[in-house]
């Protein structure tokens, strides 16, 4: 039997009674310290604003290099505006995962102008806003699972350094059978809320060592723990190893793409183990951990 990730109802929290509510952190903890991930269905997310901002993400990769590169910030380790093509590679990777991206961050941080898609940069605005307040409720619904005020996260996550990476994986006919679209890692951040995908390819490695492929359905969006939440629960709340893989066949031919949207506190935030084992985890503040891991994954 297929293995699948728990698929949660969001608006059993966002909106429910104080039993649904209840239910559903209980859930949401279940999952998180079994798999790290869920799916989510019923969070508020208009398929008009995600199928603009997939179209818009097709244009803009569809501009020349320079064009692309022109978005470009030097001096950001790749945090801002665009990245082009095989920079980034998984934690301990020598290889380049095949993907390039753009970063939207928050407002009062330096992004360049896309004067050639400014359609681009609406439809990005929007959906990091839409995302940002989702992402904080469900952080409510975190600290519930584990017994914290429900607005332990708030006031760390609120002008914090939360990152839209738009993603496109170009077409790779001839790369090598177990070339990474994006090689085996775990994010950095709290939590992520990937917006679909354009084709299948993301795989999540479960506690007995099996991958499960995470299905692209443009109504659920899927949500994983990162090593900031792993290391402040003391490893209670699980930051999973996940993948994207090349399809077989003509699948290569294709571009996918994907929007994921990770959640990171302001950088004074420590991540001093609260619980669980807190002789196994490192003490931090946000900004250091951060600036350990993009050294380590080559964006510094």
């Amino acid at each position: 039997m297929q293995k699948t990730i728990p698929l949660l109802d969001a608006s059993k929290f966002v909106s429910g009674s104080d039993t649904d509510r209840a239910a559903f952190a209980k859930d949401l903890r279940m999952a998180f310290e079994r798999y790290g991930f869920i799916t989510l269905e019923n969070h508020g997310l208009e398929q008009e604003l995600i199928d603009r901002a997939y179209h818009q993400a097709e244009r803009f990769f569809s501009l020349s290099e320079e064009k692309k590169r022109g978005a470009s910030l030097p001096g950001v380790g790749g945090n801002f505006g665009y990245t082009p093509f095989g920079r980034e590679h998984a934690k301990d990777e020598t290889r380049a995962d095949l993907k390039e991206f753009y970063h939207f961050a928050q407002s009062h941080y330096p992004q360049p102008d896309c004067p050639d898609t400014p359609e681009f940069v609406a439809a990005g605005r929007e959906l990091y806003s839409r995302l940002q307040l989702l992402a904080g409720e469900l952080l409510k619904a975190v600290a519930l699972s584990i017994d914290l005020d429900v607005d332990y996260f708030s006031t760390h996550v609120t002008g914090g350094n939360s990152i839209l990476r738009v993603l496109h994986y170009p077409p790779a006919p001839d790369a090598p059978a177990d070339a990474p679209r994006a090689g085996s890692h775990e994010d950095i951040n709290l939590i992520t809320l990937l917006v679909g995908s354009s084709a299948d390819g993301l795989e999540v490695l479960d506690m007995d060592g099996d991958w499960i492929p995470v299905k692209a359905h443009s109504q659920h969006l899927t949500v994983n723990v990162g090593d900031m939440l792993q290391n402040l629960t003391g490893g209670l709340l699980r930051s999973t190893t996940h993948r994207v893989v090349l399809p077989e066949g003509s699948g290569r031919d294709s571009s996918r793409f994907s929007l994921p949207f990770f959640l990171h506190p302001q950088g004074a935030m420590p991540l001093d183990p609260i619980m669980g084992d807190k002789n196994a985890h490192r003490s931090w503040t946000a900004a250091a951990f951060l600036e350990h891991r993009l050294n380590e994954i080559g964006l510094k």
